[in-house]
């Protein structure tokens, strides 16, 4: 019961993190890029076509609904059980630590490559944009792992409610 009220506490705080980064998504078209969009970019038609901030702002907002929504099934299908606090726990942490990664990477890290290679999301710079994707796609497959460890713990208890019934 636990492991759940913490998987949809931190899911409903990751996705209205997540609403609250909009903002800055907002602001990044009102202000404008920093770097002209050179053609190669225009042609380049991608999740952060507008915006490089797309992506990890759309992986914490899903990440943390998925969250509350494997919390929440997991708090009601344990009412009358227990769940394995310990995969939980593991589960939890992959979550948030994958979360809060494509964050650090694709927002605040945005600027550390930028001043590793000037401009490489605009102009593109190939090796600036790849370390940057791999970096997200590398903290989206922790949570990624985090959230199968839940849903077959979920999945588990689920079982074992529909064969007491």
């Amino acid at each position: 019961m636990q492991i759940g009220a913490r998987f949809a506490k931190w899911g409903l705080g990751l996705f209205i993190f997540g609403v609250l980064l909009t903002f800055s998504i907002v602001a990044h078209y009102c202000v404008g890029a920093r770097w002209p969009a050179g053609e190669l970019f225009m042609q380049n038609i991608t999740l952060g076509w507008a915006c490089l901030w797309t992506l990890s702002v759309a992986a914490i907002q899903a990440g943390g609904l998925g969250m509350v929504g494997l919390g929440l099934t997991s708090m009601v299908a344990n009412r009358s059980g227990s769940a394995d606090e310990a995969k939980g726990s593991g589960a939890f942490w992959l979550c948030v630590i994958g979360l809060t990664g494509v964050f650090a990477v694709g927002y605040p890290g945005n600027f550390v490559f930028d001043a590793i290679w000037p401009g490489y999301y605009y102009s593109p710079v190939a090796i600036g944009e790849n370390a940057w994707m791999l970096g997200q796609a590398l903290f989206i497959a922790i949570f990624f792992a985090g959230a199968v460890l839940m849903f077959a713990m979920v999945w588990r208890a689920l079982s074992t409610v529909a064969e007491a019934a």
